[in-house]
């Protein structure tokens, strides 16, 4: 991980517009921020896209960038900020029915104690949710946003951002809670076999 100096010096070399300056702040950036930006989409190719147009807004808006700010923050919020700005447009050419206003149960927000889980499960039972559940859960829960940040952002009330998260939530939980029972039924199957074959 390069130190601060060394990221001050590339950055101020992308405000200078070098070429190779954006091509080892390319490298060094894209494969975190890809990551933010599969999860906010429905695919590979529109992560893509959008971490394509992200990177012309970074180099775009780069001088900017404060250095009392975590740089790090900064191009992963353009990150999530690009990805509202595509999933907004998806929604105009499709039939699009997650984000609804439902009512939030109180046990919706109940707080249950799942087992433990590899971070790759939870990534992937994350991208098991509804476009509409994953924006806000991921917007709320790993990108930090505040509700009324989130409904001001998708163009929806307040009381519908904190019903997606709700709802999202109690669907992590099934999908979790299926990886859970298949896990304990894998072990007991593996620990009968072990016991026949002794």
């Amino acid at each position: 991980m390069a130190s601060s100096a060394e990221l001050m010096t590339l950055i101020e070399s992308c405000k200078a517009q070098k070429p190779a300056a954006q091509r080892e702040m390319y490298a060094r950036f894209s494969g975190q921020l890809f990551a933010t930006a599969i999860r906010h989409t429905n695919s590979r190719e529109d992560a893509e896209d959008v971490l394509q147009d992200s990177f012309v807004k970074i180099f775009k808006h780069i001088k900017s960038y404060r250095e009392d700010f975590s740089f790090e923050g900064w191009i992963r919020r353009i990150v999530v900020n690009t990805a509202i700005t595509h999933y907004r447009k998806n929604l105009k050419h499709s039939h699009h029915q997650d984000i609804v206003e439902l009512p939030a149960t109180p046990r919706d927000m109940e707080n249950q104690h799942d087992p433990e889980f590899t971070a790759d499960e939870l990534e992937h039972a994350i991208a098991q949710l509804p476009i509409g559940y994953r924006t806000v859960f991921c917007m709320y829960v790993i990108e930090g946003y505040k509700h009324h940040e989130i409904a001001e952002q998708l163009g929806v009330d307040v009381n519908t951002s904190k019903s997606q998260l709700s709802r999202a939530r109690k669907y992590l939980q099934r999908v979790l809670a299926t990886l859970s029972a298949r896990a304990q039924s894998t072990s007991s199957n593996t620990s009968e076999t072990a016991g026949q074959a002794k």
